[in-house]
């Protein structure tokens, strides 16, 4: 698994923080930015490249965004077909999220949380599949489908 990073200059330093952590956790992690703290930046430029690049490979590439909200970057993300980006302000969020509507992209709130609870959301999403209860797994992949077919008639 591939995990891209983003964030603007409000997520910047949460970013980094995480980024450290995951790579000595022997993830595979590519920081598509910003690589330096910059008050100017806008935060639609890094939710594009980290859509891009998990759109590059559904089934193996994830990605982070942080912002200081979590709103527009997920907003943002959200633009891209196949993208299902949702923001997460607990570790049991991320896990619902990922188990029922298999969240290819988290996103976090920079000046809600705190590095501990970030690093608890990440850890449990990366480690959730996609439903692994077959009594509710086919009603998952049916409201996918239907995500599906929006996606397709609007975008």
């Amino acid at each position: 698994m591939t995990i891209y990073l983003g964030a603007d200059h409000r997520g910047f330093q949460l970013k980094e923080k995480l980024k450290k952590n995951l790579e000595g956790k022997n993830y595979e992690v590519i920081d598509l930015g910003n690589d330096h703290y910059d008050e100017q930046d806008d935060y639609p430029d890094f939710a594009i490249k980290v859509a891009e690049k998990v759109l590059e490979n559904l089934e193996n590439n994830r990605g982070i965004l942080i912002c200081g909200s979590g709103a527009g970057m997920t907003i943002v993300a959200n633009k891209f077909k196949d993208i299902r980006a949702a923001l997460a302000c607990s570790a049991e969020m991320a896990k619902m999220f990922k188990d029922n509507d298999d969240v290819n992209i988290l996103v976090l709130a920079s000046d809600f949380i705190k590095f501990e609870q970030a690093l608890k959301i990440v850890e449990i999403w990366l480690k959730t599949p996609f439903s692994q209860d077959l009594s509710k797994k086919e009603v998952y992949e049916h409201r996918l489908n239907k995500i599906k077919q929006i996606e397709s008639q609007w975008k």
